[in-house]
């Protein structure tokens, strides 16, 4: 099925790029979401009339992304859980975990902008966090987990 992006999606393409995708990826994910529209004649001329208006969209988005990964690089979060002797954790530390502790710290910060590369945390210890904040920017958050 060939659809427009109306936004960068990673590993698919930019703005205004025509791909070809599954339809079910297309009809459940990309156009529900705006975030691409059915490659048609009507549709790609409809596009380039909006092209302008969507890439300062997209700038705008970029800049305010940028100012949220500077925000919250400056960060450094601590959570405290119960660990053992060697510093093992019981229990882990993920996703959610994190994005609340970041959001208590005053900046919000959902589960799914997380990347957790080797999955939860186990260990006691200082750990460097990727947070995908856009398409284009991806923050790093320092984080220190600690013994209670």
């Amino acid at each position: 099925m060939q659809i427009i992006l109306m936004e960068k999606i990673v590993n698919l393409g930019n703005l205004g790029d025509q791909v070809s995708v599954k339809p079910g990826y297309a009809r459940n994910y990309l156009i529900p979401q705006g975030k691409a529209t059915i490659a048609t004649a009507e549709k790609l001329a409809e596009f380039e009339k909006l092209r302008v208006k969507l890439e300062k969209k997209a700038m705008e988005e970029v800049t305010a992304a940028q100012a949220r990964a500077d925000a919250i690089g400056a960060l450094t979060v601590t959570i405290v859980q119960k660990a053992g002797g060697e510093g093992k954790l019981f229990g882990s530390v993920g996703a959610n975990a994190i994005a609340e502790a970041v959001s208590n710290a005053g900046q919000p910060l959902t589960k799914s902008e997380v990347r957790l590369s080797e999955g939860a945390l186990r260990h006691t210890g200082d750990y460097e966090i990727n947070l995908d904040l856009h398409a284009d920017v991806i923050a790093k958050l320092t984080l220190q987990i600690i013994a209670e």
